[in-house]
């Protein structure tokens, strides 16, 4: 436990490093911006480690995995957010851990949150994810709605009961005219949330960014990097 303990806080201190740097080339105050560790596939022994390693945000994408971990971790001072694409029959499950939900991309996603989060008497931050490779079905292809689909859906979030609308977030597209251009995603990202704030001025919160292109979405000016693999290592293959 001591190697990993270590293993952790060197690969952590790196991240920190990195965003540091990316926040002062940014002229950006490293206050500015969250870290949000990505523990799927990882035990709930190393989410103990990383609390107490000051990590206060981690971030799950599988609720059968997330769930049973979440439950062990009760006692950290931790806010859970899920990050993949959600199924409505896992609704009520995620909302009894997660204190963020960064995957929202669909209408009936927005009534079973609103319904689970006010039967649990719990208020759920909700990030909308935008697609910038949606195509004509208006997703993409790893969730998200299309960009001109974003004011529409944070509406119907902000007037949701047991919901707060916190911004928005987006995956860098593997496909479409934005793929390898994580630079001009998350730009366009950060133009889309200036007309967000236009209509609700708290929703200010932009995630974006991952272990190999947190610098770009830093200089963009997101609030939340998602970092998992330059923290927790290469991820065991599933199956």
């Amino acid at each position: 436990m001591t190697d990993r303990r270590d293993e952790l806080a060197a690969n952590l201190a790196r991240v920190e490093e990195r965003i540091a740097a990316a926040c002062a080339a940014a002229g950006r105050a490293r206050e500015e911006v969250t870290l949000i560790v990505v523990t799927k596939t990882y035990p709930a022994s190393d989410v103990r480690i990383l609390s107490g390693l000051g990590v206060r945000h981690v971030a799950e994408n599988r609720d059968q995995d997330a769930a049973p971990k979440a439950a062990e971790c009760t006692d950290l001072p931790l806010s859970w957010h899920f990050v993949g694409q959600l199924q409505t029959n896992k609704v009520r499950s995620v909302v009894g851990y997660a204190d963020v939900v960064q995957s929202v991309d669909r209408a009936r996603l927005v009534t079973a949150l609103s319904k689970e989060a006010v039967r649990a008497g719990r208020e759920i931050g909700c990030l909308v994810q935008v697609a910038f490779d949606a195509g004509a079905s208006g997703r993409g292809e790893r969730g998200g709605v299309a960009p001109e689909g974003v004011g529409e859906l944070a509406g119907l979030i902000a007037g949701s009961p047991g919901l707060r609308l916190d911004g928005l977030m987006t995956v860098a597209p593997l496909t479409g005219e934005y793929a390898g251009r994580q630079q001009a995603v998350f730009e366009r990202l950060m133009d889309l949330s200036t007309d967000l704030r236009r209509a609700h001025p708290a929703a200010n919160m932009v995630s974006a960014g991952m272990s190999a292109d947190l610098e770009q979405a830093v200089a963009a000016g997101a609030t939340h990097v998602r970092v998992g693999t330059a923290v927790l290592g290469v991820r065991p293959r599933l199956g």
